[in-house]
């Protein structure tokens, strides 16, 4: 299993610096911004169906991921606001500000997003997270049938973080 998550990071972590060729400049880190770290993800998007006016449709609820460094080590789980959480506890949240249609079909777009730092461990004073190389995620769209039932689409992407 570690050999396993190891050549997943390790072939997720290559591609995250061939992606980040090729990033689009709106969705580029702010000047004066320092490399922190680049992260696999690999995890879900979380789909409820909801009501709508006279129907019920699918709606995005949150992410749940696991962001693995190079080492095939767990640096911090992902979820809801959005939120990154690492083991030592520290985290931040973020909050879009650019987002771009992802190159490949079928996968959520690509995201420059602001974050709120904790004040110690290894988040703290990150200020700006990219998603990049993202595959899968999207949810089905129009109309569900039975509301709160959630659907978990599969996903991975690569996280690249900024103090």
């Amino acid at each position: 299993m570690l050999t396993r998550s190891l050549t997943f990071a390790t072939l997720v972590l290559f591609a995250v610096s061939v992606a980040a060729q090729n990033i689009p400049a709106k969705l580029a880190a702010p000047k004066g911004g320092v490399l922190a770290g680049k992260y696999a993800a690999k995890g879900a998007q979380i789909y409820v169906c909801g009501i709508r006016g006279i129907a019920n449709e699918w709606n995005f609820k949150a992410p749940e991921a696991e962001l693995i460094d190079a080492h095939g080590r767990l640096f911090a789980k992902h979820y809801a606001a959005p939120t990154w959480e690492a083991p030592d506890g520290s985290k931040i949240v973020g909050k879009v500000l650019v987002s771009a249609p992802a190159p490949k079909a079928g996968a959520i777009p690509w995201l420059l997003l602001s974050a709120e730092a904790s004040a110690s461990g290894v988040l703290a004073g990150v200020r700006f997270v990219q998603r990049v190389n993202t595959s899968g995620g999207v949810g089905s769209t129009g109309a569900c049938l039975t509301v709160g039932t959630e659907r978990r689409v599969a996903y991975t992407a690569n996280y690249i973080f900024y103090k």
